[in-house]
């Protein structure tokens, strides 16, 4: 029988799932790339995310070339012929540096579907523990609140929430956001996929508490946070990694749905889905505008999915058989956290 750590265990079957591996190695790359964006903007393009060149030239193998030409249209990719300068072109009518935005946007839209799944994780977690956990009226209260969220399609809800607060902003206390702030989309994603987590997580609590375990600490007089926070939680946490990585993914495409429609990330701020956005009006003339943010935004999400379905087998002690048995080892089900 082997008496190894469960956490340990997973991390085996973790690393002997090479596709899972393979995409994570994807996103990590993906990650590395946006950070570099200073990088590249000061040393390479010398320009902002924001820095308009409606009027500028650009020399191109000693050619003097307009950066948007008299027709309105952006010059296109000029590769490494330009001195890294305009890499992927410009885009639209103000002549911003396409690469430079590709990276600050992805910045964008990582910091926004990090920080919206953390907030979805925490907040489900925490009510489903608290539904869970004392059942009756709070039970009541707090399913009620999700059935209510839950009835709304996500996107249908994410606009309407997004069109309410871009243009009034949101008060909360003495702190004012205003419609522009980028915490408005994730406060906006982050609650809207709370009944996802904490529906699930209910389910398993009920479960859980009626176990010997909860019963033994409840005896040795372990109050109600004590066993919610102390015995509960340390057998969820598989369960919340896996929705944590599953929620970055659900938030950076609902992210960019809201903000090609006009309702997410506002300027002077940027991300995927509002280059797309601006992309699409040049869609026959500059189609990679709109291509290569979409592209990265398909990388990114089918990485996170990916390794997150690998991340689920390999927490899953009911996945030992299917991954294990080809090298015959026998693991004992049901191991506890």
């Amino acid at each position: 029988m082997d008496t190894r750590s469960p956490w340990y265990l997973a991390y085996r079957r973790l690393r002997r799932n090479r596709t899972a591996l393979a995409f994570a190695a994807l996103f990590a790359l993906i990650a590395l790339f946006v950070l570099a964006a200073p990088l590249w903007a000061n040393n390479v393009a010398d320009t902002g995310p924001n820095a308009t060149h409606t009027l500028d030239k650009v020399e191109v193998d000693g050619e003097a070339r307009e950066v948007v030409n008299r027709e309105g249209k952006p010059v296109g990719p000029l590769w490494f012929s330009a001195g890294g300068k305009f890499f992927l072109g410009a885009d639209g009518r103000l002549g911003r540096d396409e690469m430079v935005r590709l990276m600050y946007g992805g910045r964008t839209s990582l910091f926004i579907g990090i920080v919206a799944a953390l907030i979805t994780t925490l907040l489900g977690t925490t009510l489903g523990l608290l539904a869970g956990y004392y059942r009756g009226w709070a039970d009541a209260v707090i399913a009620r609140t999700m059935d209510v969220i839950w009835a709304f399609p996500v996107i249908l809800l994410g606009i309407a929430l997004g069109v309410a607060l871009a243009t009034s902003g949101l008060q909360i206390g003495p702190m004012h956001l205003s419609g522009s702030s980028i915490w408005i989309p994730i406060l906006i994603i982050g609650v809207v996929y709370t009944p996802y987590v904490a529906r699930p997580i209910r389910g398993e609590v009920l479960a859980l508490r009626e176990k010997e375990f909860v019963e033994a600490a409840v005896s040795q007089g372990a109050g109600s946070l004590r066993v919610m926070f102390g015995e509960l939680l340390p057998n969820l946490l598989s369960t919340v990694i896996v929705f944590f990585a599953i929620g970055i993914a659900n938030s950076m495409l609902l992210e960019s749905i809201i903000s090609f429609l006009g309702v997410g990330v506002q300027a002077p701020n940027t991300s995927w889905g509002t280059m797309i956005a601006g992309g699409f009006e040049l869609i026959t003339s500059s189609p990679l505008l709109t291509v290569i943010p979409g592209v990265m935004l398909l990388l990114t999400v089918l990485a996170v999915n990916v390794f997150a379905d690998g991340l689920r087998d390999a927490l899953d002690p009911k996945a030992k058989l299917r991954l294990e048995a080809h090298a015959g080892i026998a693991e004992p089900e049901g191991t506890p956290v």
